[in-house]
Protein backbone atom coordinates (compact mmCIF):
# COMPACT_ATOMS: atom_id res chain seq x y z
CA UNK A 1 0.00 0.00 0.00
CA UNK A 2 1.28 3.39 -0.91
CA UNK A 3 0.28 6.47 1.29
CA UNK A 4 0.54 10.06 0.11
CA UNK A 5 0.78 13.06 2.49
CA UNK A 6 0.69 15.33 -0.80
CA UNK A 7 -2.19 17.07 -1.51
CA UNK A 8 -1.82 16.46 -4.87
CA UNK A 9 0.00 13.33 -5.80
CA UNK A 10 -2.67 10.23 -5.27
CA UNK A 11 -2.24 7.01 -3.89
CA UNK A 12 -3.85 3.94 -2.61
CA UNK A 13 -4.51 6.35 0.94
CA UNK A 14 -3.74 9.85 0.59
CA UNK A 15 -3.74 12.03 3.89
CA UNK A 16 -3.49 15.24 4.48
CA UNK A 17 -1.60 17.15 7.08
CA UNK A 18 -0.56 20.52 6.31
CA UNK A 19 -0.23 23.49 9.34
CA UNK A 20 -0.16 20.71 12.12
CA UNK A 21 2.30 17.96 13.67
CA UNK A 22 1.43 13.79 12.38
CA UNK A 23 -0.87 11.92 14.98
CA UNK A 24 -1.28 8.87 16.51
CA UNK A 25 -3.75 8.43 13.14
CA UNK A 26 -0.91 9.25 10.89
CA UNK A 27 1.74 6.79 12.70
CA UNK A 28 -0.83 3.86 12.03
CA UNK A 29 -0.84 4.56 8.54
CA UNK A 30 2.47 5.35 8.27
CA UNK A 31 3.29 1.71 9.23
CA UNK A 32 0.79 -0.16 7.32
CA UNK A 33 2.54 1.93 4.12
CA UNK A 34 4.79 0.07 1.85
CA UNK A 35 5.76 3.74 0.88
CA UNK A 36 5.02 7.17 1.79
CA UNK A 37 5.05 10.14 -0.52
CA UNK A 38 5.87 13.30 1.52
CA UNK A 39 4.47 17.38 0.39
CA UNK A 40 7.63 19.29 -0.60
CA UNK A 41 6.91 21.51 2.17
CA UNK A 42 6.45 18.75 5.13
CA UNK A 43 7.16 19.40 8.76
CA UNK A 44 10.04 18.03 10.32
CA UNK A 45 8.20 16.23 12.48
CA UNK A 46 6.00 14.26 9.66
CA UNK A 47 9.59 13.89 8.09
CA UNK A 48 10.89 11.96 11.01
CA UNK A 49 8.01 9.99 11.53
CA UNK A 50 8.14 8.42 8.10
CA UNK A 51 11.97 7.95 7.81
CA UNK A 52 11.74 6.30 10.99
CA UNK A 53 8.48 3.54 10.24
CA UNK A 54 8.41 3.57 6.16
CA UNK A 55 11.58 1.58 3.92
CA UNK A 56 10.48 4.03 1.13
CA UNK A 57 9.64 7.63 0.96
CA UNK A 58 9.89 10.42 -1.33
CA UNK A 59 11.43 12.99 -1.56
CA UNK A 60 14.43 11.78 0.37
CA UNK A 61 15.00 14.88 2.42
CA UNK A 62 17.95 14.08 5.14
CA UNK A 63 20.15 16.55 4.58
CA UNK A 64 17.29 19.54 4.66
CA UNK A 65 16.37 18.24 8.37
CA UNK A 66 19.89 17.39 9.77
CA UNK A 67 22.39 20.55 8.18
CA UNK A 68 19.32 23.00 8.96
CA UNK A 69 19.76 27.01 7.20
CA UNK A 70 22.33 28.64 5.37
CA UNK A 71 25.59 27.59 8.21
CA UNK A 72 23.96 23.94 8.16
CA UNK A 73 24.08 24.08 4.43
CA UNK A 74 27.84 25.18 4.88
CA UNK A 75 28.58 22.45 7.17
CA UNK A 76 27.43 20.03 4.56
CA UNK A 77 29.49 21.45 1.88
CA UNK A 78 32.23 21.03 4.17
CA UNK A 79 31.41 17.56 4.93
CA UNK A 80 30.80 16.13 1.39
CA UNK A 81 33.77 18.06 -0.51
CA UNK A 82 31.94 20.48 -2.32
CA UNK A 83 33.24 23.60 -3.73
CA UNK A 84 31.97 26.70 -2.58
CA UNK A 85 33.17 30.13 -1.52
CA UNK A 86 35.37 31.02 1.59
CA UNK A 87 33.19 31.31 4.28
CA UNK A 88 32.90 31.57 8.14
CA UNK A 89 30.06 30.98 10.36
CA UNK A 90 28.58 32.74 13.51
CA UNK A 91 26.76 32.02 15.99
CA UNK A 92 26.04 35.84 17.10
CA UNK A 93 26.72 39.29 16.57
CA UNK A 94 28.89 38.83 19.71
CA UNK A 95 30.79 35.51 18.52
CA UNK A 96 31.71 37.49 15.18
CA UNK A 97 33.28 40.33 17.33
CA UNK A 98 35.01 38.13 19.55
CA UNK A 99 37.05 37.04 16.95
CA UNK A 100 39.47 38.25 13.99
CA UNK A 101 38.20 38.74 10.95
CA UNK A 102 38.29 35.36 9.21
CA UNK A 103 36.71 36.65 5.61
CA UNK A 104 38.53 40.00 3.58
CA UNK A 105 35.93 42.44 2.26
CA UNK A 106 34.07 43.10 0.18
CA UNK A 107 32.04 40.23 0.78
CA UNK A 108 28.38 38.91 1.68
CA UNK A 109 26.52 38.46 4.64
CA UNK A 110 24.40 35.95 4.61
CA UNK A 111 21.48 35.60 7.42
CA UNK A 112 21.05 31.91 8.91
CA UNK A 113 17.25 31.95 7.07
CA UNK A 114 15.19 33.60 4.40
CA UNK A 115 14.99 33.30 0.42
CA UNK A 116 15.15 35.05 -2.88
CA UNK A 117 18.05 37.38 -1.21
CA UNK A 118 15.86 39.11 1.58
CA UNK A 119 18.65 38.28 3.43
CA UNK A 120 21.81 38.61 2.06
CA UNK A 121 23.88 41.58 1.94
CA UNK A 122 27.00 42.80 0.08
CA UNK A 123 29.67 45.00 2.05
CA UNK A 124 32.02 46.28 -0.49
CA UNK A 125 33.92 48.66 2.01
CA UNK A 126 33.64 49.06 6.08
CA UNK A 127 30.59 51.07 5.80
CA UNK A 128 28.46 48.33 3.55
CA UNK A 129 29.67 45.75 6.52
CA UNK A 130 28.16 47.55 9.60
CA UNK A 131 25.21 48.32 7.67
CA UNK A 132 24.85 44.59 7.67
CA UNK A 133 26.41 43.98 11.49
CA UNK A 134 23.19 46.49 11.66
CA UNK A 135 20.49 44.13 10.10
CA UNK A 136 21.99 41.36 12.16
CA UNK A 137 21.69 43.04 15.59
CA UNK A 138 18.23 43.85 14.54
CA UNK A 139 17.53 40.17 14.10
CA UNK A 140 18.90 39.38 17.27
CA UNK A 141 16.38 41.59 19.36
CA UNK A 142 13.46 39.31 17.77
CA UNK A 143 15.37 35.91 18.93
CA UNK A 144 16.81 35.19 15.46
CA UNK A 145 20.25 34.46 15.57
CA UNK A 146 22.96 33.03 13.47
CA UNK A 147 24.63 34.33 10.66
CA UNK A 148 27.71 33.92 8.50
CA UNK A 149 30.37 36.32 6.10
CA UNK A 150 31.35 34.76 2.52
CA UNK A 151 33.78 36.04 0.43
CA UNK A 152 32.43 37.96 -2.38
CA UNK A 153 33.11 36.28 -5.58
CA UNK A 154 33.18 38.14 -9.07
CA UNK A 155 30.87 36.94 -11.61
CA UNK A 156 28.91 38.38 -14.75
CA UNK A 157 25.70 39.17 -13.03
CA UNK A 158 24.33 35.48 -13.14
CA UNK A 159 23.74 32.29 -11.30
CA UNK A 160 23.15 28.72 -12.43
CA UNK A 161 20.04 27.16 -10.77
CA UNK A 162 20.29 23.11 -11.30
CA UNK A 163 16.69 21.81 -10.51
CA UNK A 164 16.87 18.18 -8.90
CA UNK A 165 13.02 16.27 -9.47
CA UNK A 166 13.50 12.63 -8.56
CA UNK A 167 16.11 11.46 -11.70
CA UNK A 168 15.65 14.57 -13.68
CA UNK A 169 18.00 17.60 -13.94
CA UNK A 170 16.49 20.87 -15.18
CA UNK A 171 19.33 23.64 -15.25
CA UNK A 172 18.82 27.39 -16.64
CA UNK A 173 20.74 30.68 -15.68
CA UNK A 174 19.56 33.40 -13.76
CA UNK A 175 21.32 36.72 -15.84
CA UNK A 176 20.57 39.95 -14.15
CA UNK A 177 19.96 42.74 -17.18
CA UNK A 178 22.01 45.28 -15.01
CA UNK A 179 25.89 44.93 -13.40
CA UNK A 180 25.18 47.32 -10.87
CA UNK A 181 22.23 45.04 -9.00
CA UNK A 182 23.43 42.30 -6.72
CA UNK A 183 21.86 38.81 -6.20
CA UNK A 184 20.55 36.87 -9.51
CA UNK A 185 16.70 35.90 -8.51
CA UNK A 186 13.94 36.06 -10.90
CA UNK A 187 11.65 38.21 -8.40
CA UNK A 188 14.52 40.63 -8.95
CA UNK A 189 14.13 41.17 -12.28
CA UNK A 190 16.15 38.39 -13.95
CA UNK A 191 16.15 36.91 -16.90
CA UNK A 192 16.03 32.56 -17.69
CA UNK A 193 18.49 31.21 -19.94
CA UNK A 194 18.45 27.56 -20.95
CA UNK A 195 21.14 27.80 -23.54
CA UNK A 196 24.57 29.89 -22.65
CA UNK A 197 28.02 28.08 -21.77
CA UNK A 198 26.66 24.29 -21.93
CA UNK A 199 30.07 23.41 -20.26
CA UNK A 200 29.69 24.80 -17.30
CA UNK A 201 26.14 24.18 -17.27
CA UNK A 202 27.22 20.38 -17.24
CA UNK A 203 30.19 20.86 -14.62
CA UNK A 204 27.86 21.70 -12.39
CA UNK A 205 25.46 19.12 -12.97
CA UNK A 206 28.11 17.12 -12.64
CA UNK A 207 28.21 18.02 -9.12
CA UNK A 208 24.85 17.95 -7.90
CA UNK A 209 24.29 14.19 -9.77
CA UNK A 210 27.57 13.06 -7.43
CA UNK A 211 26.05 15.31 -4.58
CA UNK A 212 22.83 13.67 -4.96
CA UNK A 213 24.22 9.70 -5.47
CA UNK A 214 25.93 10.13 -2.14
CA UNK A 215 23.18 12.43 -0.01
CA UNK A 216 20.27 10.69 -1.34
CA UNK A 217 18.25 14.09 -2.15
CA UNK A 218 15.60 14.13 -4.04
CA UNK A 219 14.43 17.20 -4.82
CA UNK A 220 15.82 20.55 -4.38
CA UNK A 221 17.10 23.26 -6.16
CA UNK A 222 21.13 23.93 -6.06
CA UNK A 223 22.17 27.19 -7.02
CA UNK A 224 25.80 27.73 -8.61
CA UNK A 225 28.35 30.68 -9.63
CA UNK A 226 31.72 30.60 -11.33
CA UNK A 227 34.33 33.22 -10.52
CA UNK A 228 35.33 35.04 -13.66
CA UNK A 229 39.23 35.44 -12.56
CA UNK A 230 39.39 31.54 -12.78
CA UNK A 231 37.26 31.69 -15.98
CA UNK A 232 39.34 33.59 -17.48
CA UNK A 233 42.34 31.36 -16.73
CA UNK A 234 40.77 28.33 -18.20
CA UNK A 235 39.63 26.99 -14.94
CA UNK A 236 36.11 25.35 -14.98
CA UNK A 237 34.90 24.78 -10.83
CA UNK A 238 31.24 25.21 -10.18
CA UNK A 239 30.84 26.96 -6.27
CA UNK A 240 27.71 25.85 -4.96
CA UNK A 241 25.85 28.52 -3.26
CA UNK A 242 23.10 26.96 -1.58
CA UNK A 243 20.63 24.28 -1.60
CA UNK A 244 16.69 25.62 -2.21
CA UNK A 245 14.31 23.16 -0.80
CA UNK A 246 11.31 25.57 -1.86
CA UNK A 247 12.25 27.11 -5.22
CA UNK A 248 10.57 29.01 -7.90
CA UNK A 249 9.06 27.68 -10.67
CA UNK A 250 9.04 30.33 -13.44
CA UNK A 251 12.42 27.92 -14.87
CA UNK A 252 10.26 24.65 -14.90
CA UNK A 253 7.21 26.39 -17.13
CA UNK A 254 4.88 27.12 -14.03
CA UNK A 255 2.94 25.43 -11.36
CA UNK A 256 1.17 23.24 -13.43
CA UNK A 257 4.79 22.13 -15.44
CA UNK A 258 6.01 21.48 -12.24
CA UNK A 259 3.65 19.08 -10.89
CA UNK A 260 3.40 16.78 -14.25
CA UNK A 261 7.49 16.67 -13.76
CA UNK A 262 6.97 15.79 -10.19
CA UNK A 263 4.10 13.07 -10.76
CA UNK A 264 6.36 11.68 -13.08
CA UNK A 265 9.50 11.12 -11.22
CA UNK A 266 6.97 9.68 -8.30
CA UNK A 267 5.89 6.90 -11.01
CA UNK A 268 9.24 6.15 -11.87
CA UNK A 269 10.47 5.94 -8.16
CA UNK A 270 7.06 4.07 -7.74
CA UNK A 271 7.77 1.36 -10.97
CA UNK A 272 10.82 0.80 -8.54
CA UNK A 273 10.09 1.28 -4.93
CA UNK A 274 13.96 1.54 -4.48
CA UNK A 275 16.17 4.71 -3.99
CA UNK A 276 18.00 4.51 -7.37
CA UNK A 277 21.26 6.68 -8.30
CA UNK A 278 21.48 8.95 -11.85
Amino acid sequence: MILSFHPIIEADENRICAGRDPGADDLAAIRRADAVILPQGCRESLYRMARANCAHIFPNLDVRFDYPGKRGQIRLFREYGVAHPPTALYDTLADYHSRAPEIELPAVVKLDWGGQGDTIFRAADQHEMQAALDRVRACERTGQTGFLVQAYVPTTQRALRVTVIGLRLISYWRIMPTENRFGCSVAAGARIDFESDPALTAAAQEVVIDFCNRSGLQLAGFDFIFDTHRLADGRIEPLMLEINYFFGRTGLGGSEAYYQILTQAVGAWRSTLKLQKF
